[in-house]
């Protein structure tokens, strides 16, 4: 009969705090990349997710995206070509190269240009993380700033 007893508290106890913690709107930990391929995290020395536990943000990973740019380069001094590619208004492709030139000069870049966002996590970078309610899911939001 106390054993009974004893079960039944255990799973009271059990019970409480799983209403508990279903209550928390969000869970913060913070991490450790320890491994960079595959992804591995040492989530506050307790455990360590995998690649199939994390969901990651666009903070933390390599994308593409589009800019618009309006740069002019540095201005240079050495002898250089350029190479020339065109298209008449028959069709026929012109390809070729500019004469050798020295003189000092620089270059404009305008428009719409796509660009790689290097934000790849590496090994030792410390990052946020919040558990998904109720899951064993982890969202990796950010590097933790220095």
């Amino acid at each position: 009969m106390l054993a009974d007893a004893n079960g039944l508290v255990e799973a009271m106890k059990r019970a409480a705090r799983n209403e508990r913690e279903a209550s928390k709107p969000v869970n913060v930990y913070f991490g450790e990349v320890v491994s960079k391929s595959p992804l591995k995290i040492n989530v506050e020395q307790k455990m360590i997710l995998g690649e199939a536990q994390l969901i990651m943000t666009r903070n933390v990973t390599d994308y593409v995206t589009m800019v618009t740019v309006n740069w002019e380069s540095e201005k240079e001094k050495q002898k250089h070509r350029h190479d020339i590619s065109a298209q008449t208004e028959e069709g026929d492709a012109l390809n070729g190269k500019t004469a050798f030139q020295s003189e000092t000069h620089t270059h404009i870049v305008n428009g719409q240009k796509q660009i790689t966002i290097h934000n790849g996590l590496d090994v030792g970078d410390e990052v946020i993380l919040i558990r998904q309610q109720e899951g064993q899911k982890y969202v990796v939001l950010d590097r933790i700033g220095i």
